[in-house]
């Protein structure tokens, strides 16, 4: 072994000082003869050196025991760890044993990789088998209490059924690193019900409970530490899912919604634990989605997307030496790997297995690849898992990055056995180089050749020249406005040589400005775009990575110059969040957005990149996903492929998702710290139901709508929650909304997420932030202003479950329908009118306000109103169902209350004045537009506002 550095040296005697400090006298004569070895391995980690300072007595019993000398422990996890919980008869007791298992374990495999006693092969074997052992002898131990509790669940055949445990990833394939957390999915055989407890529960109800304790046994942090992070993201429908589904349920969704992605998941798949007659039914059961019976070269443009996302991801993060994540790292490894097996494994049952080594031994037996190319990988793989582990032993933190403290890439070359760390850094490169080679190869590369571009584009960007000097270069090749384009030419590129750009850098904008400037002289209005694009490079002009995107990727300049001319709106959303240009990428993707229906799933799936427990990642990847999809709709809008309603359609749908999720994490935020209340322990519902009022009510969101939003509640305000820190009912529902509310207005680098208004909740800024149901019907009934009467009719529940959503349902109705004075009624609403343009009015002489203005759409909105309050009580089924303006016009129709004309003219003019709205926005206009616009439509509202409500409009 090489020297200890300095540096080490001195940590060394400060953590060895600190052992000592908690030794007797016998103990410490114990530990003398391991002096050297305990120093050093407690200079390499803090890891083992808390372990040893927290509980001394387990490393002298390792030491006595000789246990650090061997190298096949894990046969001996099973029986060791059955004898500790034979003992155990409470969950918390449960959860020390395991923890303090796990932390024997991890020390001995920490301390024998680390002083280079194991090659990593060893510690894949041992960090699985106890994860194995970990995760199943806790299930084991939960059933069986469970099967007291509420019954044994047996299927229709009386048949009993068993929890089936899906280990994913690195766990499944037998390659576990050292922190790692663990991807699990829970199913069981069949569905029926359970028998001999106090009353009869669903299978499905029975395993979901048995799911949510083994997560929490395995999951939370106690003074002992975690056994494991668990992640569920991976199960059917994700987060959206149900946490245990039966196997004809995993067969159905497998087979009618199972993505790409899922097929490269399931490669790895393997159930946890000794094999059952269930277990290996369910493996068969999954195969033919995971492998095709043919050879599957339809995967290759599967896999081209999955490699351009992989490096999008690395661009998204800013990641810099990630062996993992990063060109030529760990995922490009096993991409190569999995191709291969996706592509020839249905045919190719040899291909069929999940241990990476093992996969590329194959593939170099078999001839898919020369067997050189397969020795190569397979060892440059290990100097990265090695690299891998060995970072995350200094201090059990997942980590896949190079660190960049002294202190740890001292330890890093001493555990590696290299002199220093450019020798390290310089082998680390040549491996990565040689992964990403074979990576390119595997998958091929589409990057277009660029076309030549003439001197004369070169010579404006390369040569000092003044704006006097480049006007008349520019004119007989610009579109138009040659002085205002070499004003803002010579400008810019002025301000560019001014930049920091490294090498590479400007390299590459050398390359990518003669061209781009080439392109925007044709374009009908250059100096318009060029003012708009340089807001975008000089926020990625010190970015490389994006620099070379639009260098070697002609049709993402084409995309990035179509939506710039455009819009100034997406223009300046580019600039704000460069990542957004990945998405350029693919134009079919790109003005194509999502169903409406799968807003959930893709950001379902775009979570599962992110580790559940950091909010922070989590925040900021629900806010790029929203200016990806923000982006996707804006670009459908321009190029023409939807119509005004669709792109509002289009923003709510995408909305309300967003809403769901931000939901879904703040009670499971929430409850972690508190618990749940005690009504909803049973139901396994939230009792916590939102309600959107306004534009995301009415289905009309726009690019910057804000989110009008009421919180209610179901449940049993007395009572308090089941968790460490327990809270009455009431507070733990004010907590859910302050924390939905966090998650919205957090600035994280890519901005909020909504602004959210909740002044349309009863009493408003006075009153509560969530009110129950009963109180918030009471409010409605008893003591809400008129206004607050024609705000409801915009106002439609958007998450929550079917009972909440129907009870408000029905509280809506029934308000909506009551009798009301006619007279009275007209004259509140125009009243409200009145004062609402008096104070928001806005535009000078020749110019009309879209949404204040006479026959604008509030005049719009309030007739609608108007109608559904006046008419509601004779028409309650046809005037309380709809939320948005144009069928509410329907509506009016059929209950006779407009003439089909009318109601034409409202819906035509309603359309027309949004529509140009829209197209403001999209400009970066403000609602005011010359006065001379619309007349046509304004007149008809006007004239029919005079028509019902005789006044005001």
């Amino acid at each position: 072994m090489h020297e200890l550095p300095p540096l080490l040296l001195a940590l060394a005697e400060r953590q060895w000082q600190r052992f000592l400090a908690v030794l007797d006298a016998s103990q410490q004569a114990q530990i003398q003869p391991h002096v050297a070895e305990v120093q050093r391995v407690f200079a390499l980690s803090d890891f083992i050196a808390e372990s040893a300072i927290q509980f001394p007595d387990l490393l002298l019993q390792l030491l006595a025991s000789g246990e650090l000398q061997q190298a096949c422990r894990h046969p001996s996890y099973g029986s060791e760890l059955a004898a500790l919980l034979h003992t155990v008869s409470d969950e918390e007791g449960l959860k020390r044993q395991l923890r303090l298992f796990r932390r024997r374990a991890m020390l001995v495999i920490a301390w024998r990789e680390l002083l280079g006693y194991a090659e990593v092969e060893e510690s894949f074997i041992h960090l699985t088998r106890l994860a194995d052992t970990l995760i199943s002898q806790a299930r084991d131990w939960l059933y069986a209490r469970a099967c007291k509790e509420w019954g044994t669940p047996y299927d229709e055949e009386d048949t009993p059924q068993e929890l089936v445990i899906l280990g994913m990833g690195k766990l499944g394939g037998g390659e576990l690193n050292f922190s790692s957390d663990i991807d699990l999915i829970f199913c069981y055989p069949d569905n029926g019900q359970t028998r001999g407890g106090r009353r009869a529960l669903e299978n499905q109800t029975f395993f979901i409970r048995l799911g949510q304790q083994l997560i929490n046994v395995l999951h939370q942090m106690t003074k002992e530490g975690q056994v494991f992070r668990v992640d569920m993201r991976l199960r059917p429908f994700g987060d959206a899912g149900p946490l245990a589904i039966s196997f004809a349920a995993m067969e159905d969704y497998y087979q009618h919604h199972g993505r790409s992605w899922e097929r490269y998941a399931m490669v790895k798949a393997r159930v946890i634990g000794p094999m059952t007659p269930a277990g290996e039914s369910l493996q068969q059961l999954l195969r033919p989605f995971i492998y095709r019976r043919y050879i599957d070269f339809g995967a290759i443009d599967a896999l081209r997307k999955m490699k351009a996302m992989i490096e999008a991801e690395v661009r998204r993060k800013g990641l810099k030496d990630n062996i993992k994540l990063g060109a030529g790292g760990i995922r490009e490894v096993e991409f190569i790997a999995q191709a291969y097996q996706l592509i020839r494994g249905g045919r190719e049952r040899s291909l069929q297995i999940r241990h990476l080594p093992e996969v590329l031994t194959e593939l170099g037996r078999s001839g898919a690849l020369p067997a050189s190319t397969t020795r190569s990988l397979l060892a440059d793989y290990r100097f990265l898992r090695r690299v891998e582990n060995l970072l995350q032993e200094f201090a059990d933190q997942q980590t896949q990055t190079l660190p960049d403290s002294e202190r740890d890439r001292c330890r890093l070359v001493t555990a590696l056995g290299f002199t220093d760390w450019e020798t390290f850094y310089q082998q680390l490169g040549a491996v990565m180089a040689r992964v990403r080679t074979e990576f390119v190869a595997v998958v091929g590369d589409d990057e277009r050749e660029q076309d030549d571009v003439p001197q004369l584009w070169e010579d404006l960007w390369l040569t000092p020249l003044s704006e006097p000097e480049v006007a008349p270069l520019l004119a007989p090749v610009c579109a138009g406005e040659p002085e205002t384009m070499s004003s803002l030419w010579v400008r810019f590129r002025s301000e560019c040589q001014r930049r920091a750009i490294g090498p590479q850098g400007r390299e590459a904008l050398n390359r990518l400005m003669p061209r781009l400037l080439m392109l925007i002289c044709q374009q009908p209005a250059p100096a318009v775009l060029l003012e708009r694009i340089q807001g975008l490079l000089l926020q990625i002009i010190t970015r490389s990575a994006y620099l070379q995107l639009m260098v070697e990727n002609q049709g993402v300049l084409n995309q990035l110059l179509r939506l710039c001319a455009a819009s100034d709106v997406v223009a300046r959303q580019l600039a704000r969040y460069p990542i957004l240009l990945d998405e350029l990428l693919d134009p079919q993707h790109l003005y194509h957005p999502t169903p409406l229906e799968q807003y959930r799933d893709e950001l379902r799936q775009y979570l599962m990149r992110v580790p559940e427990e950091d909010v922070e990642q989590q925040m900021e990847a629900l806010r790029q996903f929203k200016q990806i999809q923000l982006l996707r709709i804006s670009a459908a809008d321009i190029a023409g492929a939807l119509p005004l309603m669709k792109v509002s359609d289009h923003l709510t749908w995408l909305a309300e998702a967003i809403l769901d999720e931000v939901v879904s994490q703040a009670w499971t935020q929430v409850t972690e710290r508190y618990g749940v209340p005690p009504h909803t322990v049973l139901s396994g519902e939230r009792g916590f139901c939102v309600v959107a009022y306004g534009k995301l009510g009415g289905i009309e969101l726009g690019y910057g709508s804000d989110l009008d939003l009421v919180f209610l509640h179901g449940g049993d305000p007395s009572g308090v929650t089941d968790g460490d820190k327990p809270i009455d009912v009431r507070q733990f529902y004010v907590r859910l909304a302050q924390r939905i509310l966090h998650l919205f207005s957090t600035r994280t680098p890519s901005g909020i997420l909504y602004e959210v208004d909740m002044r349309l909740r009863p009493s408003g800024d006075a009153g509560l932030l969530v009110s129950s149901l009963h109180a918030y019907e009471h409010y409605l009934h008893h003591e809400a202003w008129t206004w607050e009467h024609q705000a409801l009719v915009r106002a439609r529940a958007v998450v929550g479950e079917p009972s909440l959503v129907a009870e408000f349902t029905r509280i809506r109705a029934e308000v909506l329908a009551s009798r009301r004075e006619a007279s009275t009624l007209r004259q509140q609403v125009v009243e409200m009118r009145d004062k609402m343009r008096s104070h928001l009015l806005r535009g000078g002489e020749g110019e009309y306000d879209l949404k204040q203005g006479v026959g604008g759409m509030t005049d719009i909105e309030f007739i609608a109103q108007y109608l559904v309050l006046a008419h509601a009580h004779a028409e309650p089924q046809n005037m309380t169902r709809w939320s948005d303006n144009v069928r509410i016009f329907e509506a009016c129709v059929d209950c006779a209350l407009l003439t089909a004309e009318q109601a034409r003219q409202l819906k035509a003019a309603y359309l027309a004045i949004r529509d140009l709205a829209h197209r403001c926005t999209l400009s970066g206009r403000s609602r005011i537009v010359a006065d001379c616009e619309l007349q046509t439509e304004r007149g008809w509202v006007a004239a029919l506002w005079q028509q019902l409500l005789g006044s005001g409009g």
